[in-house]
């Protein structure tokens, strides 16, 4: 009793450790959020309202931080100001932290599968001042790449102050993203899933992160809206799914949205792309990148900076066909140069943007030829931004919770799942996230871990037909006997030796002779009994290929002894390590094939 009480002690002792570390993340990604939506305010104030007249909506859970200026709108303003932003914020990237670049979720997943969740200290720093300068001057991005980085950075740094296994690190890495965006959002329980879910492009979870995540995430959530206040980010009507037959028009949204996600992936790592070949100085990048935003939102005013404030109007049925159908294509060119020139913002905020423009746009047309079945384009808009997120990330289940949270509507759960899962099976090709691995087997931060666990699943006996039956030698047989009858006419390396009752008594390898095969006068007098090794490790038919490999790596052999369970001194044969990694490989293959 005392024995289990002292362990149940210790047991305590390291759970109070675990979550003090992911209680203390959640404070400091919080707290880096209620910054940076400070931040964005403030930007948002001197930039776009005081030099451009430019005041764009905010949804109803956001509330302004100053009170609006006089000065009027000016659309060559407007023009300029991306390229400004641009052009700070690129020297700002390229000069102290040039991996801060793009969308901060992408590299925190790399950092995640790659660089054993290890974030340089200053990154969180240098991204939240390039994204800000970003995204205030009129730049198209979301909020959640910089905080997901400051989260996520935190998590790293604590880590590595505590001296933690790269293993730990990579989870209080995970949980940092999981808070910065539930945070930012006021979505802790997708946050959560998020954080799990995002690594991977099949349908898999990193299981361990979730927990970790969770408890972050509702920290960071509370410390947010302590700040700003509790609700959803959005509001919206008492939206109900009641008419089965609306299923119908919601296919047809879920064909819409893969279309417009394919178009949005190729086009923003089109532009990336095509930035990465211009031969100009690094910087420079996104304030050319700058420069065409301005030029898009000099037509298009709405589809700058966030964009948060029209999806809220669209909920309500406030926006035409043609100006939310515009507002997403302008949104897919506006964030693909903002960011895709190397400009620093997030992607998920401008997808459910896009999103949720073209969810509005085909609920209206649904609504003016079919007004019985589709009573309120708003459902439309609150499942296209779901939709659409779940086809350019492959989150499916986090995305589905993420928009019931952020839209405080949980009555279109239903469709928000069918939509989700038809956008999620129809554009499992390509990804916003190019650092997600397809699934956990495919991750560098997995490496080793499922062989083994493969391994310890199949047992010798499997490999029956792959015990070699080799020459035997008997242990009184002289050295001279066996070099001119034997070793120069095989290529067998491995020989088991018998003793007179023909049991397995040792074992030595061509290796073990070589140094008196040569010496003549002794060769008559050596016996191989002499030169074999009787403390010897074998195996048994009932050993799993794990603990087989474990002892031939241990003593740096290439074959094992094989002997009879219910006979130790009975040999069966030799198994060759080459033999055990083609099965592995070939019940590999046959896997996935399956």
């Amino acid at each position: 009793m005392n024995f289990r009480g002292k362990t149940a002690s210790r047991d305590m002792k390291l759970a109070g450790k675990w979550l003090f570390r992911f209680v203390l993340i959640g404070i400091v990604a919080g707290l880096g959020a209620v910054l940076f939506h400070y931040l964005c305010g403030l930007g948002m104030h001197y930039f776009l309202d005081l030099m451009a007249g430019y005041r764009p909506d905010s949804p109803a859970g956001e509330h302004l931080l100053l009170p609006h200026t006089q000065t009027p709108f000016n659309r060559w303003m407007l023009l300029i100001l991306p390229a400004l932003g641009g052009v700070v914020s690129g020297w700002i990237v390229y000069t102290f932290a040039p991996e801060a670049e793009g969308h901060g979720t992408d590299a925190a997943i790399d950092a995640y599968h790659n660089k054993e969740g290890r974030i340089r200290g200053r990154i969180p720093f240098v991204k939240t001042i390039a994204s800000t300068l970003t995204l205030t001057t009129g730049g198209s991005g979301g909020r959640e790449g910089p905080i997901a980085q400051i989260g996520a950075g935190f998590g790293s740094f604590l880590a590595g102050r505590f001296r933690l296994s790269p293993k730990e690190r990579r989870i209080m890495m995970a949980a940092g993203i999981g808070a910065g965006v539930a945070s930012i959002f006021r979505a802790p329980l997708a946050g959560a899933l998020f954080a799990a879910e995002v690594l991977y492009r099949d349908p898999d979870f990193e299981s361990e992160v979730i927990i970790p995540a969770g408890i972050s995430s509702v920290v960071a959530y509370c410390i947010f809206c302590l700040v700003f206040g509790w609700g959803a980010l959005f509001d919206s009507p008492a939206l109900k799914f009641q008419n089965p037959l609306e299923l119908g028009p919601y296919i047809v949204l879920s064909g819409v949205l893969v279309f417009t996600a394919i178009f949005y992936i190729k086009m923003f790592y089109g532009v990336s792309g095509l930035f990465k070949k211009f031969n100009i100085p690094k910087f420079l990048k996104p304030a050319l990148g700058g420069l065409i935003t301005g030029i898009i939102g000099f037509f298009l005013p709405y589809t700058l900076a966030f964009g948060y404030g029209y999806i809220q109007k669209a909920i309500f049925n406030e926006l035409a066909v043609s100006t939310l159908i515009l507002l997403a294509i302008g949104k897919i060119f506006t964030t693909s140069f903002s960011i895709g020139s190397g400009g620093s913002g997030g992607v998920f905020g401008p997808s459910i943007v896009i999103g949720g423009a073209m969810g509005g746009a085909v609920g209206k047309i649904f609504n003016l030829f079919l007004p019985t079945i589709v009573t309120h384009p708003g459902s439309f808009v609150i499942v296209g931004m779901a939709g659409f997120f779940a086809a350019v990330s492959n989150t499916p289940i986090s995305t589905i919770i993420f928009i019931s949270e952020i839209t405080n509507s949980y009555h279109l759960l239903l469709p928000s799942l069918l939509v989700c899962s038809l956008c999620y099976l129809l554009s499992r090709k390509w990804t916003i996230f190019k650092s997600q691995v397809k699934s956990r087997i495919d991750s560098p931060a997995h490496a080793g871990e499922f062989m083994m666990d493969i391994l310890e699943t199949i047992k010798l006996r499997d490999l029956e037909p792959l015990v070699k039956d080799v020459l035997r030698v008997n242990e009184d047989m002289p050295l001279s006997e066996f070099k001119n009858k034997i070793f120069t006419h095989t290529k067998q390396h491995y020989f088991p030796v018998i003793n007179r009752q023909g049991k397995f008594s040792g074992i030595f390898s061509s290796t073990d002779i070589r140094e008196v095969i040569f010496t003549h006068h002794i060769e008559d007098l050596v016996v191989m009994k002499d030169i074999m090794v009787s403390d010897m490790i074998s195996t048994t038919l009932s050993e799993d290929l794990s603990t087989v490999l474990l002892k031939l790596t241990q003593k740096n052999i290439d074959a094992l002894p094989v002997l009879d369970e219910d006979d130790p001194g009975l040999l069966i044969g030799l198994i060759y390590r080459r033999d055990i990694i083609a099965y592995y490989n070939h019940y590999i293959q046959k896997i996935k094939n399956n």
